[in-house]
């Protein structure tokens, strides 16, 4: 356990009940939980008793008067479940309130003494939530919340009697939105603000300056969102993509969020990206901040881009105007200024900055960059501010002012902590919300990359080798989600829930207290507030997976396959059906493989075990079409490459359900493995015309080309691998039109037995990409 600062341990015995079974409760709106209270995250210290308390239409919130810390937070309480269980609840200051009132009160004498540290307390007389301070007591209003929501319906309902003392870990529980990539608006940026309130964040960092677009209105430089926020995007006014992309924040609209944030107890963190990731603002004023003096339009290329900003004191006054309205808007210590993925190549063809570096004694590119972050932040550090940065600020020598936030891995945060400077840890291999959370076809756009469930649960983020005194440099973590594959908000939805209820405990919880099995058996009761709450989470943890082990030759020949199905996450029970029926608590509980006799339809769905669906029904046509059929996510990457994205038909385009393509940026090839080609003559083949909208930088040249025998290359399918035979070459059609879908037929010549097939486009690479969405195998009965 993590003792308090009060050196109190709380007693062994407490322990088992932090996750103690919950009441079965008979009254309106009563629930029985399996194993665990329905908290995420979990509080420090939980004491639970027999009992409960009703909350209805007659429930009275009450507050001392002029306790405004309570009435805040009994006004958030009172929007709360009104907006999840629909009961008009008017908060009252008054010193007598009635018996089985909700009562929050500011309490210096509190027996936790954490940094934003409550109490809660639960009987049938009433509620109490104490806290020394204005932050606990809202954080108490949402554990009560949690416990009055967790059934996901309307009206009144019954809450535990339950003694709970908590505080949170870490003083940074982060979650960054990247809207440069993707601009969303001042309503999606308030719903995502109001999920971290729920979940006990209070950092919001604001991505709000990259090289596809300036996101904040700066009134001394106009340009920067008259021309910086905007861009034409591949395929503009095509298949549904716009015209002109983009959008940004007024300085109104950024003061009505830092005061949204700031209510719910959320710090906003803005982030303008320097000196890389400038095309926007390059664009916009190439004289000032530019150093090639080129006029580049805003970047559609995801990825890096080379357009940095200048090192001159031209340059310089710029950015100081800017962060000076800046900070004018946002009260936060932190402002972030980027410094990732910042590629040099300007400044080392530039003869104007090699002087610079000369004069100033710099002796290479990185160091500039450091020295470029110091000046930045002892000017912040004038104004009461501090620089925060990512970890490729280490590079050139860590600037003396700077904190880290480290996404690369975690060394960055460890070597940072080692010198005595304040760390974030967002590292892409736990935290990053744009991988995608399966391998299953039905993912849609992102990384290609999985982060699932467990493993962001399963992230630490004090590393081992720290001494005590360097672990209090942990500042604590955050979850990121860059924008380049989040169009809408259902996006935003589907990548952060529920793995942000993970992060979230990572953060908020005592390490000793985090336990996997115990945060599913909480899960269920999530589930019913995402439905309550109109949030789109992803149920990919739960999905099922509805696989045929054997070869599809095999299968077509006897005209019957065994199925399994599996989730990612084992919990519940799957529940399927074969005849045609959606499969409810009722169906056949799946305990091993099955058979079945083609053609068949399987159905099947996972129930946790008081009944919630946690994932919709996924179905499985098996039939002689669908075998000999391979989607975009069932074909594989070749031998020498790596499937990296999954695409959109556009960059732009805003509709989850759009179709989508896997795409290695390197390698144009696919694999079809173990195709049954005993009997089959021909092969058609579903292609999309895709942007090549990435910067490589100096990746570049790994991008291969092969080798084409007409203008606009062919579809290759080869024989086993990418070097074996060619069986068919089907000419790519002419055009350039982004976004087209076509299909490719050819005949296939006669081969025995099962084999791989490799698909190899031979396009040219300086045009655009294609994407396969579908390859079929046909016969002569086809």
């Amino acid at each position: 356990m993590t003792v308090g600062s009060n050196g109190r341990k709380p007693a062994a015995r407490h322990l088992g009940r932090r996750l103690a079974l919950a009441a079965a409760l008979a009254c309106t709106g009563g629930l029985a939980h399996a194993d665990a209270l329905p908290l995420i995250p979990l509080p420090a210290d939980i004491r639970q008793t027999e009992g409960s308390l009703a909350i209805d239409a007659h429930t009275v919130i009450a507050y001392a008067p002029g306790d405004r810390g309570a009435e805040a937070a009994a006004v958030y309480l009172a929007a709360e479940l009104k907006r999840s269980r629909g009961l008009s609840l008017t908060p009252i200051p008054t010193r007598q309130p009635p018996h089985g009132a909700i009562v929050l009160r500011t309490d210096p004498a509190t027996r936790v003494t954490q940094a934003d540290g409550y109490t809660l307390d639960i009987t049938g007389d009433g509620a109490r939530i104490a806290s020394r301070g204005d932050a606990g007591l809202f954080y108490g209003a949402v554990t009560l919340w949690q416990l009055a929501s967790a059934d996901g319906q309307q009206g009144a309902t019954h809450v535990p009697d339950v003694a709970i003392r908590d505080w949170p870990r870490f003083a940074w529980r982060g979650l960054m939105l990247d809207v440069a990539r993707h601009f969303h608006d001042v309503a999606a940026v308030k719903q995502v603000l109001d999920a971290m309130a729920e979940h006990k964040l209070n950092v919001f960092h604001w991505h709000l300056s990259d090289d596809q677009g300036w996101r904040i209105q700066i009134r001394r430089y106009p340009r920067l969102t008259d021309v910086g926020a905007w861009r034409t995007p591949p395929g503009a006014g095509t298949f549904g993509e716009p015209e002109r992309y983009g959008g940004f924040y007024t300085q109104e609209q950024i003061r009505d969020v830092v005061a949204y944030a700031a209510a719910r107890h959320i710090t906003v963190v803005p982030e303008l990206d320097m000196p890389g990731h400038a095309q926007a603002a390059v664009a916009a004023y190439p004289e000032l901040v530019g150093v090639t003096g080129e006029h580049p339009a805003v970047s559609v290329d995801w990825g890096v881009n080379p357009y940095l900003y200048n090192v001159d004191d031209k340059s310089f006054t710029f950015i100081e105007n800017v962060l000076d309205e800046v900070m004018a808007l946002f009260p936060s210590t932190y402002i972030h200024l980027g410094g990732d993925e910042a590629v040099k190549d300007q400044w080392k063809q530039s003869p104007a900055v090699q002087a610079k570096m000369a004069s100033l004694g710099i002796k290479d590119e990185n160091a500039l960059q450091s020295w470029f972050t110091d000046r930045l932040g002892d000017y912040l550090a004038k104004h009461g501010r501090r620089l925060i940065g990512w970890d490729e600020i280490l590079e050139g020598g860590l600037p003396r002012t700077a904190s880290v936030m480290s996404w690369r891995g975690v060394e960055g945060a460890v070597a940072a902590a080692k010198q005595d400077h304040d760390v974030v840890l967002a590292p892409a291999g736990w935290m990053y919300f744009d991988n995608l959370q399966s391998d299953r076809a039905d993912e849609p756009n992102g990384r290609l990359s999985v982060l699932d469930l467990k493993r962001v649960y399963g992230f630490e983020p004090v590393d081992a080798s720290l001494t005590p005194e360097q672990a209090r440099h942990v500042l604590g973590t955050e979850a990121t989600l860059w924008s380049e594959f989040i169009p809408s908000t259902r996006h935003i939805q589907h990548a952060l829930f529920p793995r942000l209820d993970a992060m979230a405990e990572i953060a908020w919880s005592p390490r000793d207290v985090r336990n996997w099995d115990s945060f599913l058996q909480r899960l269920p009761a999530q589930v019913r507030r995402y439905a309550a709450l109109d949030i789109d989470a992803s149920d990919t943890a739960f999905a099922p997976g509805i696989h045929l082990d054997e070869p599809v030759s095999g299968i077509l020949r006897a005209g019957k396959a065994t199925v399994r199905i599996d989730t990612q996450v084992t919990f519940g029970t799957i529940r399927y059906t074969t005849d045609g029926s959606l499969p409810d608590t009722q169906a056949k509980a799946y305990a091993a493989p099955f058979d079945v006799t083609l053609p068949t339809t399987v159905r099947a769905a996972t129930f946790a075990p008081d009944g919630t669906r946690m994932a919709a029904v996924r179905s499985r046509v098996i039939d002689r079409d669908t075998l000999l059929t391979r989607r975009t996510g069932e074909l594989t990457k070749c031998a020498d490459g790596s499937l990296g994205l999954r695409m959109p038909l556009l960059p732009d385009l805003g509709a989850m359900d759009t179709a989508v393509f896997d795409i290695d940026l390197f390698h144009a090839c696919w694999a079809y493995p173990a195709a049954p080609l005993d009997g089959i003559t021909g092969i058609r083949v579903d292609v999309a015309r895709l942007a090549r909208n990435y910067g490589l930088a100096h990746e570049l040249s790994k991008v291969v080309s092969y080798p084409a025998k007409t203008a606009y290359g062919e579809l290759e399918i080869h024989q086993d691998t990418c070097a074996g035979p060619l069986l068919a070459s089907l000419p790519l059609p002419p055009g350039k039109s982004l976004g087209e879908r076509f299909v490719l037929q050819g005949k296939l010549p006669a081969v025995r037995g099962d084999h791989d097939l490799c698909l190899r486009s031979t396009a040219p690479i300086t045009g655009p990409l294609y994407g396969l969405g579908s390859v079929k195998l046909t016969g002569p009965a086809q």
